[in-house]
């Protein structure tokens, strides 16, 4: 089976409000897989039946293969949005405590900890108190735990949370590393940013239901407008881009590059190609930028959440 993790029409209520409305979603293994989703979308409440903290009111979830049972949670690993660490408890006998509950034994959990607390240079902070470090800092013990005990499948909540680009970058090298090593990932975020740099597939749910679902890279070929940033060096300006005009869709653009006279987004027509423009504009005037334009998560989020 290629999908470690499926929920297969899944429906939540409280009350008369409907969180979730028959929702599938396929995880490869494997993969990085990005939840998407504006505030109150419903993706907290798909996550939390993921964990079995709530059930479903209709639908399944599958873990590998299996009807997903309570001894499935130490095959998973769940890096909260609202962090739950005891602020009064010193950070090692926290780590330890919470390791154990996960299946690891006091001696095989000192020697993880010891190695996770070495690889991110934070052995000084076994003695501390939560309460005595800052928020990022109380995020790498909390990330720590999550991925201690080797779970199958991983789920980041706003991993970068109060952390520095520094740490944040981290974070993010170890989260690919773990997916190099074989986990599989569920990472739900705002940050559009993360997503095009993390993540191999994307859900997006928008209102209780899924709107959009595929291969990261497939949907921004279906979002892609064969439109390319251009800008061009010429003495005639004005004459240069009526020219172009008479030809091709032009928009403005506002993308930055130096010493270019003339900035433009061009859409091609039904018939001519990326290589068709070129060559009429190098016939005009000194090519000095050619892009596609290629929409980002981010243009796509908010593209398809106004849509729907």
């Amino acid at each position: 089976m290629n999908d470690l993790l499926v929920a297969d029409s899944v429906s939540k209520n409280f009350g008369d409000f409907r969180a979730l409305n028959d929702v599938s979603i396929s995880v490869p293994k494997g993969s990085i897989f990005g939840l998407l989703g504006p505030n109150g979308a419903g993706k907290t409440t798909l996550i939390r039946i993921i964990n079995q903290i709530m059930m479903p009111d209709t639908g399944r979830v599958l873990l590998d293969g299996e009807l997903l049972k309570p001894e499935h949670v130490r095959n998973i690993g769940y890096l909260p949005e609202e962090r739950g660490l005891y602020k009064s408890m010193k950070v090692g006998e926290q780590a330890l405590y919470l390791a154990q509950l996960k299946g690891l034994s006091k001696t095989e959990a000192k020697e993880r900890l010891k190695y996770w607390f070495d690889k991110l240079e934070i052995g000084d902070w076994w003695n501390k108190k939560i309460q005595e470090l800052s928020k990022g800092q109380a995020q790498k013990i909390q990330f720590i735990v999550t991925v201690l005990h080797q779970p199958k499948l991983l789920i980041f909540d706003e991993p970068f949370s109060g952390f520095d680009p520094i740490n944040a970058n981290l974070i993010k090298d170890e989260i690919l590393q773990l997916r190099e090593e074989g986990a599989t990932v569920i990472f739900s975020t705002h940050r559009m940013e993360s997503v095009e740099e993390l993540c191999d597939h994307i859900a997006l749910i928008h209102k209780s239901n899924k709107v959009l679902d595929g291969k990261l890279t497939d949907i921004k070929r279906q979002f892609k407008t064969n439109t390319f940033e251009v800008g061009l060096q010429t003495d005639t300006v004005e004459m240069v881009t009526n020219t172009i005009k008479e030809k091709f869709e032009v928009l403005p653009s506002s993308f930055r590059n130096l010493n270019d006279d003339v900035k433009l987004n061009i859409k091609l027509n039904g018939t001519d190609t990326s290589n068709d423009l070129l060559s009429f504009l190098t016939s005009k005037a000194q090519v000095h930028h050619f892009v596609e334009v290629i929409p980002s998560a981010s243009d796509i989020f908010i593209q398809t959440v106004k849509n729907n």
